[in-house]
Order: C-alpha cells, then structure tokens, then sequence
C-alpha cells in the first residue's frame, strides 16, 4: 500500500517549477507518491515530472475533472468525443510517467448540475469509460471512477451507484475510487460503502468533513480505516485538501472553498501523513484482539 498526497496541497501552478516543488514537498512530507492534478494533460510537462519523480524516489498518480466543454455524460456528441480525447491523452500522459492510476470526476463534469443525469448520458459516460480501460490496461494502468457529492456530479455519488456503474463499461480494468470527504456527505456510514465495493475499490481519497487537518472535523476515520483493513484493501491512499491560497480562483469557486482551514502546506502535509499511517497501524493491530 502506498500512502499518497494531492498535489495541489503544495501548488496550483503546474508549470515545470511547480511539478519539481509539488514532487519535493511530497517527499519531504513522508509520502511515497503524488497525485498530479491532469488539469489540461495536453500541456502538461511530461519530461519535467519524469525527471523529478526520478530524482525524489517517488511515483506518482494522475487524477482530473472534466468540463462543461469535455463532459462525457452530456448528449452533445462533440462533448462527449472532446472528453474521450481528453482521458486518452491523461492515460498515455500517465503512461510516460510510468503511474498506474487514472483517478477522479472522468465520468461527468465536476459541476453542480441542475437536472438529474439521463439515461442516455450516462450510457455515454459508460461507453466512454469502458473504451478508456481498456486503453489504460495496454498501458498498465488502472481507472477509478471517484465517487462525489451532489454538488460536483449528478452521476456517481455513492458506491452502489459506481459498483453499478464499473460493471456497465464493460471493462474490468474500471475500479472505484472512494473519498471520505464525499462519503461523509451521501453514505449513510463510512464502514459498508467499502465492503459494497471491496472486489471493485481501487483508489482511496482521505479527506476531512471540511477539508482541512485531519481528524479535526466529523468524518468516523475509525470506521474507514477498519473497513479497509477488514476488505484487505492494498491501494493507494491518498491525502486531499484545499485552500485558497494555493489552488486557482476558478477551482476555489468551483469547490467552494469560502474560508481557508490552513495556510501551511508543509504541517498539514506532514501532519496527514502521520495520521493516515498511525490508523493503518492501529487498524491492523486490531488482529490480535
């Protein structure tokens, strides 16, 4: 299991310097892998994140969100094959890097949406994600459908909903990819998402009720970690919080980060780090009882 961090804990700018301070700060941090914000994969800096990935001993994860513009679960068709165009470039992106996880809202746009999904959306969604597994198996690598609140996707928001959505693309290599932040908000509790999803689960997002330090909000971290270790599950882990005075205006607005919870990346990223791995140790000692 490799315990992991979202990089825009460290940068929202994602040029050739912010990739090499994101990777640092990482390593720095404690953690044994980053999570790149893909946000436009046809400008990302391949070569600049392979070096650096390199010369800080770490791996690394890509996730993104789509747009209106690339949204894969709308019924406009030139929507749809922007989106299709736009996963296809993040797998092979990923696949210079060597990762092997594609991860995220890459199912809908990350967006409150005013009407429920459609029928024929959502089988273009599927479609669409069961074509993108199976490139990304060519290249070793695996997609996780993030499941999300209502107010950033009207298509997956709890993990029956995305069980029932791998099984429809018709691809094996399609997995779930859980975030306590959003299961806090739509689950009913934070232990039978997990089991319900234990064969499909795939990639973890640790969050807290606010975003902000962990194991300060409301989110039953006890229940998650137990569930987790009662499945087997040996994923990714990954920390993921924001704040204004890192990330763009636009995701601040889009995520509705109205007050910030931190300021330094560095003690909340260290901080993270500690807490994820104290729960998994603690978890796992629960066999001897």
């Amino acid at each position: 299991m490799r315990i992991g961090c979202h990089g825009l804990v460290w940068t929202g700018t994602y040029d050739a310097a912010g990739i090499r301070h994101a990777v640092q700060k990482t390593k720095e941090a404690g953690f044994d892998l980053i999570e790149f914000p893909l946000m436009d994969p046809f400008t990302f800096d391949v070569a600049a994140a392979r070096a650096a990935l390199d010369d800080y001993g770490i791996v690394a994860t890509g996730s993104l969100g789509l747009d209106e513009s690339t949204d894969v679960s709308s019924e406009d068709d030139a929507a749809v094959r922007a989106g299709e165009a736009l996963l296809e470039r993040a797998v092979d992106v990923l696949a210079e890097l060597g990762a092997e996880h594609l991860c995220g809202i890459i199912y809908s746009a990350m967006r409150k949406y005013m009407e429920p999904a459609t029928q024929r959306g959502v089988a273009n969604s599927q479609a669409v994600i069961g074509r993108i597994g199976e490139r990304a198996r060519a290249a070793g690598i695996k997609v996780s459908v993030e499941v999300t609140n209502r107010y950033e996707s009207n298509v997956l928001n709890t993990a029956r909903q995305a069980r029932e959505f791998a099984a429809a693309t018709g691809s094996d290599n399609v997995g779930v990819h859980l975030d306590t932040y959003h299961m806090n908000i739509e689950e009913t509790d934070m232990f039978n998402p997990v089991l319900d999803t234990a064969e499909l689960l795939s990639y973890v997002h640790i969050g807290e009720s606010h975003r902000g330090y962990l194991g300060t909000g409301n989110v039953d971290f006890d229940s998650f970690f137990k569930a987790l270790h009662r499945t087997g599950y040996d994923g990714p882990v990954v920390f993921e919080s924001f704040s204004s005075s890192v990330v763009s205006p636009d995701l601040s607005r889009m995520l509705g980060i109205w007050r910030n919870l931190w300021s330094d990346s560095d003690e909340l990223g260290a901080h993270a780090n500690a807490f994820i791995r104290d729960k998994l140790v603690a978890m796992a000692s629960t066999t001897h009882h």
